[in-house]
């Protein structure tokens, strides 16, 4: 055997000395062999490789992501906070546009010709500086015409209220109906027919006659007894007139007369018998004779207008008030007509005011002190009508007109101090104004508010421009706060809505509440407390009572995964 090995080795080694020279042959020629491939067919070998090397790949990764996914380590992380006290502030926030707070816009309403610009833009005016001419042949003629339209009206509606006025025929002074004529509802009436004799008999007049001896003993005013022999009493007159006439007696006697006034309470008549004594220093003058009552005024009623009798109330020796009516004619018709006419009137009113105010601006002057903005002619120009010219604008004073949404509005009062920024200028001022009266945009509400900005002069701000506006509503420097999202409005199963934080403790607390409705998933040892909420900001809430500082309270859950994507 060993003679064997000894006899073979020897005839191996040359073997093995011959193969080894082989190998780099091969590996001359495998890569003599690719160098000589085409070209197209390497770059489709090494397109193969790359694509089998992101398939192996894909493949790992799907085999991680199910390993490690589908095997339950996905965990959910409980986020907390806790009650701290710290300062808080409740803004509200926005923007505005800049405007004069009174500003006048001039606006010609008639085409002409600009004869005169006697100001320059920006140039500063008083009230009652010219600004320019303009010659308006169409302004001259709508006012004439105008004026010409409400004289034909007003004729027409006098006329017209006269047979008005007639058609409920009424008592023009107090007094006591005599000879009513009788009308029924339907019969016809003139113009001009006589209805009813109207006598005034709440006073009474006496004429008396005395001696001249006594003149300038009576006088207008003067107090005298009446003497009513059918009554078989006196009461008290008044002299209503002298006249120094001169009627002679058949005795000789020259005598003047004297009106007398007697209130009647109901007692007295015309015709009844009196005589009138005027006491004289102490000496009683009387009447030369007796003389009869008379009514103070009668005078006939008649009707004005042509109609049918609605309705009458005459009746002989009725008591009436003046202005009392009597009878009642149709007047449908007239009064519709009147109805027509009046507005026509006040239409043609309106067209003359508005005609007059425009020729008026053809030759304008400012009507406020200002700054002439937007100045849009020049001498020579042809302006049409409803053109522009300028407007005079008081920068002295500026608002800004902004909106504040409803959630925050109701924290918004009149006087609150504004903080103000436009293009890093700032300024000050207030709240002057907020609406009630809202807009609803993109559903939410909008309700507009007006800051008037303090020593605009001096502020820098331009008018006309956007601006931003800051509040504070309210604010706190130590109160106990919450993040926003610790805070819940949740819903009981009795239907009351309560505000809420989620405490954690490992017993329920005193305070918490039962049978809320949960919508969202809330971890174990967490309870529900109601709180009482203050103020907030972006981010924090003020917690008036509920909890105490320190407290840690449920915030959210949060999803993490241990796979490393």
């Amino acid at each position: 055997m060993a003679d064997v090995l000894e006899h073979t080795a020897p005839e191996a080694a040359p073997a093995a000395e011959s193969a080894a020279p082989a190998a780099p042959q091969e590996k001359k020629s495998l890569w003599k062999k690719w160098k000589q491939m085409p070209r197209k067919k390497r770059r489709r070998i090494v397109r193969l490789f790359i694509f089998l090397l992101i398939l192996a790949g894909g493949g790992l990764g799907v085999k991680y992501y199910l390993d490690n996914h589908t095997s339950g380590e996905t965990q959910m992380e409980v986020i907390t906070d806790e009650v701290r006290y710290d300062a808080i502030t409740s803004t509200v926030e926005g923007s505005g546009l800049t405007r004069a707070k009174n500003s006048e816009t001039i606006t010609i309403a008639t085409p002409g010709t600009v004869m005169e610009v006697l100001v320059s833009e920006g140039d500063v005016v008083t009230a009652g500086t010219p600004l320019f001419v303009i010659d308006s042949d169409v302004a001259r003629s709508a006012v004439e015409s105008a004026r010409e339209n409400v004289q034909g009206y007003e004729k027409q509606l006098a006329t017209l209220q006269k047979d008005i006025a007639g058609l409920n025929l009424a008592a023009g002074y107090a007094g006591k109906l005599m000879e009513t004529v009788t009308l029924n509802p339907g019969d016809t009436i003139t113009k001009g027919q006589k209805v009813a004799v109207l006598a005034d008999d709440t006073q009474l007049r006496l004429t008396q006659y005395y001696s001249y001896a006594y003149e300038g003993e009576l006088y207008v005013g003067q107090t005298v007894d009446v003497s009513i022999p059918t009554l078989m009493s006196s009461i008290p007159g008044t002299i209503e007139a002298v006249h120094m006439v001169s009627r002679i007696t058949p005795e000789g006697t020259k005598l003047f007369s004297a009106d007398i006034l007697v209130r009647n309470d109901g007692a007295l008549s015309a015709e009844m018998a009196a005589s009138a004594i005027v006491t004289v220093g102490e000496e009683i003058v009387y009447p030369y004779e007796p003389g009869k009552l008379e009514y103070f005024r009668t005078g006939d009623l008649t009707s004005t207008v042509n109609g049918t009798v609605i309705s009458s109330s005459l009746v002989d020796y009725l008591q009436v008030h003046a202005g009392q009516v009597l009878v009642r004619i149709d007047g449908e018709d007239s009064e519709t007509e009147m109805f027509t006419i009046q507005k026509n009137l006040d239409e043609a009113r309106k067209t003359l005011e508005d005609a007059e105010k425009n020729l008026a601006l053809c030759s304008a002057s400012a009507a406020i002190d200002g700054t002439v903005i937007g100045l849009s002619i020049k001498p020579g120009d042809e302006v049409s009508a409803a053109t522009a010219i300028l407007t005079i604008s008081d920068t002295s004073s500026i608002v800004v007109n902004a909106t504040v949404d409803e959630r925050n509005v109701g924290n918004v009062e009149v006087g609150m101090m504004v903080e103000l920024d436009q293009w890093d200028t700032p300024a000050s001022g207030f709240v002057e104004s907020v609406s009630l009266s809202s807009t609803l945009n993109n559903g939410v509400a909008t309700y507009p508010m007006v800051i008037t900005v303090e020593d605009a002069e001096s502020s820098g701000i331009q008018i006309n421009s956007s601006i931003n506006y800051k509040l504070t509503t309210s604010e706190n420097d130590n109160c106990l706060v919450l993040p926003i999202q610790c805070v819940r409005t949740v819903s009981t199963e009795e239907g009351e809505s309560l505000t809420v934080v989620y405490v954690s403790s490992p017993e329920r607390p005193e305070n918490a509440v039962d049978g809320i409705l949960i919508d969202e998933a809330i971890p174990e040892g967490f309870w529900p407390v109601p709180v009482e909420i203050g103020i907030s900001d972006n981010y924090n809430v003020e917690i008036r009572s509920g909890v105490e500082e320190g407290t840690v309270v449920f915030t959210q859950n949060q999803v993490s995964s241990s796979w490393g994507f």
